[in-house]
């Protein structure tokens, strides 16, 4: 991976929808090269997939909590398959700590939500926290900080 990747992978994290002839213009390549490079980043898997950012506050989806949960290790196997068959649940996390299961979800009502929370109290004990604002949102991750082998070689070299 080099800067003109790099930079690729940035454009792309910012709008996935920019159309190829400005992302070649911004990395000053033909629309083909930028088109080869964009493929070879999805074979290799660093980038692997677009996405639309939705709203769930103009679709009505005005509860957005997550839920901790304990979650034991045997009962993953039933866990698993009910956790991804859920609609409301954007993402699920399985983490350290205290709570093992990182549930992020979104409902219209608390309403909705307590039944959920129900649902999942069968596999364990949970702990909610209802979000009031996001001051940070998914925004992908810092890709500029990313220094190529050929950066670091050049470094070398200098010294």
């Amino acid at each position: 991976m080099d800067k003109i990747d790099i930079k690729l992978i940035q454009l792309l994290q910012e709008n996935a929808r920019y159309p190829l002839k400005y992302l070649a213009s911004q990395v000053f390549l033909s629309s083909p090269a930028v088109s080869a490079r964009i493929e070879r980043l999805e074979k290799c898997g660093i980038i692997s997939g677009y996405h639309a950012n939705v709203d769930p506050l103009t679709l009505g989806y005005h509860i957005t909590a997550f839920i901790n949960m304990s979650l034991d290790p045997k009962r993953k196997p039933e866990f698993y398959p009910f956790i991804s068959a859920c609609p409301n649940v954007i993402e699920c996390d399985c983490v350290t700590g205290e709570f093992s299961m990182h549930i992020k979800v979104c409902f219209p009502s608390t309403i909705e939500l307590d039944t959920f929370i129900g649902q999942l109290q069968r596999f364990g004990k949970t702990e909610t926290q209802i979000v009031f604002s996001t001051p940070v949102p998914n925004r992908g991750i810092d890709i500029t900080q990313f220094e190529t082998e050929a950066d670091k070689e050049k470094e070398k070299e200098k010294l």
